[in-house]
């Protein structure tokens, strides 16, 4: 799969209405996709176990989406190989007391991958950039100093310190990929009234979910700037059609095999040193009674 087609390259302009929500490419049937994504599962489990292997590189996914556009969905699928000791997932909700009295980027920082490892974000600090944009009355909670709040550059110096932080993780070896699921909103209706009629499924409904609808409009200008001014070639934004959950997993996957191809990951080489161990630990092995 050609994963450029959904990367948004640096500087390019992004109008969400332009990229098809319903696309899978070649794909004609759901169990193609299904056998591509095990064959990706399998390729990103070797590859984890190099990364951690290897304790040099770490990788940061990202996921935003609309409410229903299949993150935790898209997570479980495509990361079900991987080891779990190898692997941690974040899930950002409503800040806290102690995240508020902090910048907006703390909490994101503060849950890093280390080295070896593959963080990802259910959410993120891109929240900060769409939610409380959409939502300026948000902004009033948070512990800042007027004149920041009033600041007519306020989002645009908040890009800047997005790209910024993301460029220093990229230069110290956290490299970050970030996708946004793209829903349409006639989808996002279909999946909200199926949680509605399935008992099983209620849980993941609230009445607010319906009521954010009507900012659709406000989130797409606020996903589509903030795409457009954070997409970097050092950490990319992919735009991945979600109607099709099925197609939007093989997508995903794709995407972070090829990441992970891309670092020329290899096991540590072992030095004179410790070959000379383990000649010794094999003879004291063979040894044994």
């Amino acid at each position: 799969m050609k994963i450029d087609r959904f990367r948004i390259a640096e500087g390019s302009k992004v109008n969400l209405d332009k990229h098809p929500t319903d696309f899978t490419g070649d794909y004609e049937h759901k169990d193609e996709a299904v056998e591509d994504l095990a064959r990706n599962v399998r390729s990103l489990a070797e590859l984890q176990d190099i990364l951690y292997a290897g304790n040099l590189h770490s990788l940061l996914i990202v996921f935003q989406a609309m409410d229903a556009a299949g993150k935790d969905g898209a997570i479980k699928h495509v990361m079900t190989g991987v080891n779990p000791q190898g692997c941690q997932v974040t899930a950002f909700k409503q800040p806290s007391a102690e995240e508020l009295d902090h910048d907006f980027l703390w909490r994101c920082q503060v849950a890093l991958p280390e080295r070896g490892r593959i963080g990802i974000y259910n959410r993120s600090h891109y929240e900060e950039v769409i939610v409380v944009r959409v939502h300026p009355e948000f902004l009033d909670n948070q512990q800042l100093p007027e004149e920041v709040k009033k600041d007519k550059d306020l989002w645009k110096n908040r890009f800047k310190e997005i790209r910024d932080w993301e460029d220093h993780l990229s230069l110290n070896g956290t490299h970050v990929i970030k996708f946004f699921l793209h829903l349409s909103k006639d989808e996002q209706k279909r999946r909200f009234l199926k949680r509605i009629e399935q008992p099983e499924k209620n849980w993941k409904f609230s009445a607010n979910d319906a009521r954010e609808r009507e900012h659709w409009d406000d989130y797409m200008k606020a996903y589509s700037e903030a795409i457009e001014a954070t997409s970097t070639d050092r950490s990319p934004w992919f735009i991945i059609p979600a109607d099709k959950k099925w197609f939007a997993r093989l997508a995903v996957s794709e995407v972070i095999v090829q990441t992970l191809e891309s670092l020329k990951l290899k096991y540590p080489k072992a030095s004179g040193a410790h070959n000379a161990e383990l000649v010794e630990a094999k003879k004291m092995l063979e040894s044994e009674d």
